[in-house]
């Protein structure tokens, strides 16, 4: 009678293992509109809506070829969001990952032909079961989405969006989405102005300002600005070759100028005087 009760433990165990997976590998991807949740498409209704195809590219990220099953991101975003790609092209998308990541993409880039968004590694899984070869030096699983692209030029992670764990899509003003990281008052063509574009491009997807923007990284203004607890001089190196400080999965900035530096913490001194920490308690 034990065994009994031992093998039917065993076997209900396996069969909820067996649905926890079937569930996780159909948790499908998010699509928001200005905050507002559009839908919620399962990875099998969006792979048939969008054409899978096995794809080869060099991945920056494992620094060799790789193939996945993806979808063209054009099409994505065409089933996700029902608009035609053009209407896109003037927006501003943000890619959100389970991690915290978000990096946001102008539409003009992320319709581009070349963009793909993969559903599991061909040599490893299927659409129905993906599986992945850990990515990163955090050797993390890239699922349940990863965004891919196949042009040579467009293998710059900083150039193009390359988001794995991604679960969810937003369209989105980043100015109305984070009204609490754009310079005040700060005119056209100023350095601070200048510099909130370099943190929009290269710094958002993973870190905050004012508790807005990503959430790997830590927040760079409150409760304190980074220009209020590190020289100048020790920021500008950490955000060229952060790997000179500490081993990290923070990339290095190396095309980064003294000019866009020097925009870059005149925003963050901007800022220091802007602070509005929806932490601090009340």
């Amino acid at each position: 009678m034990r065994c009994l009760s031992t093998l039917t433990a065993v076997l209900v165990t396996a069969v909820l293992a067996s649905c926890s997976a079937a569930t996780a590998a159909d948790d499908g991807l998010a699509f928001v509109r200005e905050g507002s949740a559009t839908k919620k498409i399962s990875r099998a209704a969006l792979a048939e809506a969008c054409g899978v195809q096995k794809i080869t590219i060099e991945d920056p990220y494992y620094n060799r070829s790789k193939s996945y099953l993806a979808c063209p991101l054009a099409n994505v975003l065409r089933v996700g969001f029902g608009d035609e790609t053009g209407g896109l092209a003037a927006l501003d998308i943000v890619f959100r990952a389970s991690d915290g990541y978000a990096r946001p993409s102008a539409g003009a880039i992320a319709i581009e032909a070349g963009g793909w968004l993969a559903f599991t590694d061909a040599d490893r899984g299927t659409v129905a079961a993906p599986a992945w070869e850990p990515i990163d030096r955090r050797q993390v699983d890239p699922g349940p989405f990863y965004v891919v692209w196949t042009g040579a030029q467009q293998s710059d992670a900083k150039g193009y969006p390359w988001p794995y764990q991604l679960v969810q899509i937003e369209i989105a003003s980043l100015e109305k989405l984070y009204p609490h990281t754009v310079p005040g008052a700060a005119p056209a063509g100023s350095p601070e102005r200048a510099g909130y574009a370099i943190f929009k491009s290269q710094c958002i997807a993973c870190h905050s300002i004012n508790g807005e923007g990503g959430k790997i990284g830590p927040d760079l203004n409150v409760p304190r600005s980074i220009v209020e607890y590190r020289p100048e001089a020790q920021i500008r190196q950490y955000v060229r070759e952060p790997a000179s400080f500490r081993y990290t999965s923070m990339p290095a900035h190396p095309g980064l100028t003294d000019g866009h530096l020097d925009s870059l913490i005149a925003y963050f001194r901007a800022m220091s005087g802007l602070k509005h920490d929806p932490g601090r308690p009340s």
